[in-house]
């Protein structure tokens, strides 16, 4: 008489080690694939990309991502918290210089560098429904030493006596803004805003910050304008 042998589909745990490693090593793969692209298009369009996008531009199936992170909330946290440790480094390291407006030169420019190369941070920090309980923490520990760095500058009378912490969130919307309307025309150019803004938060303007980058052409804001409107439209 025949024996009939049923076979079992393999669980993970019964996978011999080498399986196991290969399976392992896809899944980190993977993961780290869905990262790369979430970070390329949230940086380029903001927090309005879907898992559905992150999925084609990884070049991954749907389910992969899904598995991966359940949701967009979920992916927005993985991706972003490193960024958010990055701005809370900033503020602690900005308190370090003795001259109180070298440390402010320092917080700006590093945190708008930071907020205007990635879209998807501004939309982040500035507003939206994403990380709230992380971003109250984060308030709570960027907002101590950026208020002492302004009383530092103050004191020593390097910056304008009225500005105030919460001025730091507008300027760096303002920035981002300058970033998105010229950014495909001159990627660089928000940095020439930044300069005049540096400038106006002087209280003494015996000498003006050296522009980064020249003013757009005729052509080239022409070509902003369009650029701007038709991205407004889609």
């Amino acid at each position: 008489m025949l024996r009939v042998i049923k076979h079992r589909r393999l669980s993970t745990g019964d996978a011999p080690d080498g399986r196991l490693r290969h399976l392992r090593r896809d899944a980190e793969e993977n993961r780290d694939r869905i990262l790369k692209s979430a970070h390329e298009l949230f940086a380029a369009k903001g927090l309005g990309v879907t898992l559905d996008d992150v999925a084609h531009h990884a070049r991954l199936g749907v389910g992969t991502v899904y598995r991966r992170f359940p949701n967009k909330e979920s992916l927005v946290e993985a991706l972003f918290e490193q960024r958010i440790i990055e701005l809370i480094d900033i503020a602690r390291k900005s308190l370090a210089f003795e001259d109180g407006w070298e440390g402010f030169l320092y917080l700006m420019l590093n945190m708008l560098t930071l907020e205007a190369e990635n879209r998807g941070l501004r939309d982040v920090i500035l507003g939206s429904e994403y990380l709230k309980q992380r971003l109250t923490d984060l308030k709570a520990e960027v907002g101590p030493p950026i208020e002492e760095l302004i009383a530092k500058a103050q004191e020593q009378g390097s910056l304008r006596p009225d500005f105030r912490a919460n001025d730091v969130p507008v300027l760096m919307a303002m920035a981002g803004a300058a970033q998105e309307y010229c950014g495909l025309v001159s990627p660089e150019i928000w940095k020439r805003y930044v300069a005049i803004l540096i400038d106006g938060l002087k209280s003494n303007r015996e000498s003006l910050t050296s522009m980064p980058e020249s003013a757009l052409d005729s052509d080239q804001l022409h070509q902003a304008m369009v650029q701007w409107k038709t991205r407004r439209h889609q």
